[in-house]
């Protein structure tokens, strides 16, 4: 079976960091299909160069594009719609040179994905699936979208194959919203599983990985939690691995607050870098206001690091009493006190039981048979 995987995110040169969660399942499913990637991928300079990566059995060609920057909107969005089509077509030549015509098309994130497998489905009937992780389903931006956008929407949805939804809470929020009827659930692949586990450390250290996008992420929560919680604990300490439009002001609250020395903004790391850094912590904390899944949640508990997580979505899935606590949504004196008591209570979280069961569910062959399952359901449908 030959799938064509079409996201809107993937690690590019403007963000190595971008949908590397899509990434990721693109190559557990080369393990079991045929995969191409087409990444149609928008720059600001003029290296308009064509590339193709081969990884294991994950092939993948990105056909860049310029970014047009018209102050008028519309003309804007009509004259970047316009070379991103030119792009697909490009890349649709030449995946079918190359690698043949695909069986089905995975269009992941709407809606310009989505538009491109409907053309291709037109065109060449290749039958499509839709994709989706994002969170504007769950925190109210889907609602605030033009009139057009969400006819396309329910348009490419409902002539779909097949639906996936990172997670049930997100699947579920799909149906209620009329998108779909019904859907699979494709979770993500949880990285570090395979390494060691890391040595316990001193308690009272903390991590927070994260787009430093304060009203999706609440990292000043977080901020506030950890102020509050060192009247109790002064050995408190936290990381934060992430950068985003919110850093200055998020540093400028902590050194206010006199947690200049406790709390490191380390900016962005690869996904081992932030591995690496997870094995010196005690415990991760996920403060996010919605997540449809939460990759960092799953990556503290492979590697044995219990969690405080929101009852935001995604966490809800993955955190237990016997890995870690769930909180309220903006809540900083919940959190406080939760950063106390796990700080305190951290001999009783053992890391092998909270490793335990990740693999079942989260593995790169796990998430890979399951993409694969989807495919040819699609196809006989």
């Amino acid at each position: 079976m030959h799938v064509l995987f079409i996201p809107k995110w993937y690690p590019g040169r403007q963000d190595p960091q971008l949908g590397d969660f899509l990434r990721k399942q693109a190559e557990a499913a080369s393990s079991y299909v045929k995969m191409s990637v087409l990444v149609i991928e928008a720059v600001e300079d003029n290296d308009l160069q064509e590339t193709v990566e081969t990884t294991k059995d994950l092939w993948e060609l990105r056909i860049p594009y310029r970014h047009n920057r018209n102050p008028i909107g519309v003309m804007r969005k009509l004259i970047n719609l316009r070379r991103y089509l030119r792009a697909a077509n490009r890349g649709q030549q030449r995946i079918w040179q190359e690698r043949g015509k695909p069986d089905l098309t995975h269009a992941y994130i709407m809606t310009r994905p989505a538009l491109v497998a409907w053309l291709f489905s037109r065109k060449f009937r290749i039958p499509y699936i839709i994709g989706e992780q994002s969170s504007e389903y769950l925190d109210g931006t889907i609602e605030k979208k033009s009139a057009t956008y969400l006819a396309a929407s329910h348009f490419f949805f409902r002539r779909a194959k097949g639906v996936t939804a990172v997670s049930s809470f997100l699947g579920d929020q799909l149906i209620k919203l009329g998108f779909t009827a019904k859907y699979d659930v494709a979770p993500n692949v949880i990285p570090g599983l395979d390494r060691p586990l890391p040595p316990r450390v001193k308690p009272g250290q903390f991590l927070m990985v994260a787009d430093l996008v304060d009203k999706t992420k609440n990292v000043s929560g977080v901020l506030n939690a950890l102020h509050i919680a060192r009247q109790t604990e002064p050995g408190l300490r936290l990381s934060v691995i992430g950068d985003g439009p919110d850093r200055d002001t998020l540093q400028k609250l902590a050194a206010s607050k006199g947690l200049s020395r406790s709390v490191a903004f380390l900016g962005r790391l690869p996904n081992t870098g932030v591995l690496d850094h997870m094995a010196t912590v005690s415990a991760v904390i996920i403060n996010s206001r919605v997540e449809t899944f939460s990759v960092v949640t799953g990556e503290a508990l492979a590697q044995g690091k219990p969690v405080i997580a929101t009852r935001c979505g995604g966490p809800m899935a993955f955190v237990e009493p016997g890995n870690g606590i769930l909180i309220d949504i903006d809540d900083d004196n919940a959190l406080a006190q939760a950063m106390i008591k796990i700080t305190h209570d951290a001999e009783s979280y053992d890391p092998i039981k909270i490793r335990a069961g990740l693999s079942e569910r989260f593995s790169p062959s796990v998430v890979g048979e399951t993409l694969a399952k989807i495919y040819t359901k699609a196809l006989n449908d």
